[in-house]
C-alpha cells in the first residue's frame, strides 16, 4: 500500500509537470505566432532548460532567428540538430543562414549543400551552392563605399530606415514610451516605432555627440503603433507609410489574432498631413510595407506575404495612376524574388532598384543587393559586398546617385544599439549591371525511343573537372543550369541508374541561352522486351515441356540475376514466366506460376531479399511468336520444338527504379 502510494504520488508530480509545461509552451507558442519574437524566446529558453524538446528547440531557435539574434540562433539550431538531426529543409536553410551570420562559413557550406540535396528545386540552394561567387569576393580590398555609424542618432534600441526629406532625415525608432499599450516591440520587446527627424548637419559620427532627434509627425501619423518605411512624391503632397492595421481608432487581427502591416497613404493638407487611407490591395490576413517611390511618383515598390507569392516576403510594384488609383500589384518574378526573405526595397533617382534579401548568395542573413529592369526584366541582383554587406543583417539602403550619399541600417557587431544607422558614401560608380551570364537547359531521353527520362541527373563541370552544378531532371525530363558565365567551356553529363553516361561539351555565348539534349543508352546489363519493358539481359532462361523445376543451364543464368541485384541495391524486379500455348490455357497459367515462384525461390536462396523480387505467371498469354493453340485449337500453328521451347521462359523485369 505505501509502495503504490509512492508511485501514485510520484505520477501525479510528474503530470503537474507535464501540465505546467504543457501551459508554458502553450504560451509561448502564442508569443510565437504573434510574431512576439523577443517573449517568444525567453520562453522557450526556460523550457529548454526543463525538458528540451524538438518542438521547444526550433521554436528557440527560429525565434532567435526571426528576431535577428543570429549567435543565440546558431546555438539554438546547433543543438537541435545535435540531439534531432533529422530536420525539414528550411530549418537546414535558416542553420546555414546562421552560421554564416556567426562567421563559421565552411559549415556553413556544408549545411547548404545538404539543404540544396533536400531541396533540389529551391534556388536559394542553387544561388548559395554555385561556384561562381565566394564569400571572398564580396569582401574585396579595394571596397565601393565607405560605411560610418552615425553615432549621435542611434540609440540602444533598434533605429533604422532613412528617408530624406530636404535638409533633415527621417527614419523610424522607439524613443519614447507608448503611453497606450504596455506591449512591446514584437523584435527586440522594445516600445513601438515612430517616425523621427533630424538635422541633417547636425548629425555626426562622434558618441556624445547627442543630435537633436524630434518627433516628424502629428498623431495622425504616429500612432499608438508601429510607423516606418517613409515615401514621398515627387512634389512632396503625398507621403506613403507603413502602420501596423490601425485606423481611425479601429484595431484589427486576422482570424488567427495577428495585426499584419499595412501601408497607408496620407496627403499634405492646410500645412499637416491628414486624410489617411490605407492602399486597396492592403488585407487583413496578409501584410504590406517598405513602400518606396519611382522618382516620377509612377511606380511604388513594397513587400508583401501575400498568397501567390514565391517565398516568406516579395517585392512588388504597383503603377499609379494620374487620378492617385492603383493599378495590380505585380510581383518582381523569379529573378528578384526567391523562396526567402525580399525585403526593403528602394527605387533610386537613376531607377536602380536596392533591396535586401536572404535568399540570394551573401555575406551574412540579410545583404544589400541591386538590380536594374531592362526589356526583359530584371537583371540578375548583384550583391554590393563589404563593407555595406556584413556577417549579420544589412537592409534599408539608400543612395543618391548624384551627391553619392546615402544611408544603411544595421544590425552589425560594434554598433549601439539592435539595428544602427550608417552613412554611407558611394567612392565609385556602381552599375548594377550583372556580368554576363548564361542558361543552359535540354531534355534527357533515352536513345532507342526518345523517351523521356525524368530524374536523371545531370552534372555541369568546368574544364578542370570541378562541379559547379548539378541538378535532376524534372516531371518533364527537363533541366537548366543558369548564371554560367559566357565565352566558357563546360561539359554537361547525364546519368541514371540502369543507363550509360552520355556527355557533352558546350560553349556559352552571349545569346539567350542554349539548348543541350543529353540521350542515355541503356547500360550494357539490361535491355527492353518486345512491350517496352526494361529487362536484365541473360540468356534465355527455358523450362523442360509440363516442368518447374530450375535446369542447370537456368541456374547459371539465374546467378548472374543474383550478381545484377548486388550490383544495384535499390533494384526491385518481377520474375515473369510464360509458357508455350500447348495444353489448356488454365493449366498454362498455373504451370507459369510455378515457375515464377521457383525462379523467386532460387533467387532468394543465393541471398535476396525476398522483398526484392516477386513472381507472376503469365500463361500462354504473351507468347513471343506466332505459335498459337487455343484450348478449342481453332488457331493452331504448327511450330517446330524448339518454336515451343522460345515461348517457355522467364524475364525479369525492372518494376521499381
Amino acid at each position: 500500500m505505501k509502495k503504490t502510494l509512492q508511485i501514485t504520488m510520484v505520477l501525479f508530480l510528474c503530470s503537474i509537470t507535464l501540465l505546467g509545461q504543457s501551459r508554458a509552451t502553450r504560451q509561448a507558442d502564442t508569443f510565437f505566432a504573434n510574431l512576439s519574437y523577443a517573449d517568444a524566446s525567453k520562453a522557450y529558453k526556460a523550457l529548454s532548460k526543463e525538458n528540451a524538446t524538438e518542438h521547444v528547440l526550433r521554436r528557440l531557435g527560429d525565434s532567435y532567428y526571426f528576431g535577428a539574434q543570429m549567435q543565440d540562433a546558431f546555438e539554438a539550431y546547433k543543438e537541435l540538430f545535435d540531439r534531432f538531426p533529422n530536420q525539414s529543409s528550411e530549418q537546414m536553410f535558416r542553420y546555414a543562414q546562421a552560421l554564416r551570420s556567426v562567421g563559421k562559413f565552411k559549415d556553413s557550406d556544408i549545411w547548404m549543400k545538404k539543404f540544396y540535396q533536400k531541396a533540389s528545386k529551391d534556388g536559394r540552394g542553387k544561388n548559395f551552392t554555385s561556384s561562381l561567387i565566394t564569400v571572398a569576393d564580396l569582401t574585396p580590398t579595394v571596397p565601393s563605399y565607405t560605411v560610418e555609424n552615425l553615432k549621435s542618432i542611434n540609440t540602444v534600441n533598434s533605429d533604422f530606415g532613412v528617408t530624406d526629406y530636404g535638409n533633415t532625415i527621417l527614419f523610424s525608432s522607439p524613443k519614447k514610451p507608448s503611453v497606450y499599450i504596455k506591449r512591446g516591440h514584437t523584435r527586440n520587446n522594445k516600445n513601438f516605432l515612430d517616425i523621427y527627424k533630424v538635422v541633417k548637419d547636425n548629425i555626426s559620427t562622434t558618441a556624445g555627440d547627442n543630435s537633436e532627434v524630434r518627433p516628424m509627425f502629428t498623431d495622425k501619423i504616429n500612432s499608438k503603433f508601429h510607423e516606418s518605411s517613409v515615401t514621398f512624391s515627387p512634389k512632396r503632397q503625398t507621403m506613403y507609410f507603413t502602420r501596423n492595421n490601425y485606423l481611425r481608432g479601429k484595431y484589427k487581427e486576422d482570424k488567427d489574432g495577428v495585426n499584419k502591416l499595412k501601408i497607408y497613404r496620407a496627403t499634405w493638407n492646410k500645412r499637416k498631413w491628414d486624410d489617411v487611407e490605407e492602399l486597396p490591395f492592403n488585407s487583413d490576413d496578409y501584410s504590406t510595407g517598405h513602400p518606396s517611390l519611382s522618382a516620377d511618383g509612377t511606380k511604388l515598390y513594397f513587400v508583401s506575404d501575400m498568397p501567390g507569392g514565391l517565398g516568406g516576403t516579395d517585392i512588388y510594384v504597383v503603377s499609379i495612376e494620374e487620378d492617385g488609383s492603383f493599378g495590380v500589384p505585380q510581383n518582381l518574378g523569379p529573378t528578384v524574388n526567391t523562396e526567402g526573405r525580399e525585403m526593403f526595397p528602394y527605387i533610386a533617382l537613376d531607377d536602380v532598384l536596392y533591396f535586401s534579401s536572404d535568399g540570394h548568395f551573401g555575406i551574412g542573413a540579410l545583404d544589400v543587393f541591386s538590380t536594374v529592369k531592362g526589356k526583359e526584366g530584371y537583371t540578375i541582383p548583384v550583391n554590393l559586398q563589404a563593407p555595406v554587406n556584413s556577417k549579420m543583417d544589412d537592409f534599408a539602403f539608400s543612395i543618391n546617385p548624384f551627391t553619392k550619399q546615402g544611408y544603411l541600417s544595421s544590425n552589425r557587431l560594434g554598433g549601439l544599439g539592435d539595428d544602427d544607422i550608417y552613412g554611407v558614401t558611394q567612392l565609385e560608380i556602381v552599375k548594377p549591371i550583372a556580368p554576363c551570364e548564361q542558361m543552359v537547359t535540354g531534355i534527357v531521353r533515352d536513345t532507342r525511343d526518345q523517351s523521356l527520362l525524368p530524374g536523371a541527373k545531370v552534372v555541369l563541370k568546368d574544364t578542370e573537372g570541378k562541379i559547379v552544378q548539378e541538378v535532376y531532371a524534372d516531371a518533364s525530363a527537363q533541366f537548366s543550369f543558369t548564371r554560367l558565365a559566357c565565352d566558357t567551356n563546360y561539359t554537361l553529363t547525364g546519368s541514371k541508374e540502369y543507363y550509360k553516361d552520355d556527355s557533352a561539351v558546350v560553349l556559352t555565348t552571349k545569346d539567350k541561352k542554349l539548348t543541350v539534349d543529353l540521350d542515355l543508352a541503356i547500360a550494357s546489363d539490361f535491355a527492353r522486351n518486345e512491350r517496352g519493358d526494361l529487362i536484365i539481359r541473360i540468356e534465355p532462361i527455358y523450362f523442360d515441356y509440363d516442368k518447374s523445376n530450375i535446369r542447370p543451364d537456368a541456374a547459371v543464368e539465374l546467378d548472374n540475376i543474383v550478381n545484377i541485384m548486388r550490383k544495384y541495391p535499390n533494384m526491385i524486379i518481377e520474375s515473369g514466366s510464360h509458357t508455350d500455348a500447348r495444353g489448356r490455357a488454365s493449366y498454362n497459367e498455373a504451370l507459369s506460376e510455378r515457375r515464377a515462384q521457383s525462379t523467386v525461390n532460387y533467387i532468394v536462396s543465393r541471398g535476396i531479399n525476398r522483398s526484392r523480387i516477386s513472381g507472376r505467371g503469365y500463361g500462354e498469354t504473351r507468347l513471343v511468336n506466332g505459335c498459337t493453340d487455343n484450348d478449342s485449337h481453332t488457331n493452331r500453328v504448327k511450330c517446330s520444338r524448339e518454336e515451343h521451347q522460345q515461348n517457355r521462359r522467364t524475364e525479369f523485369v525492372i518494376v521499381t527504379k
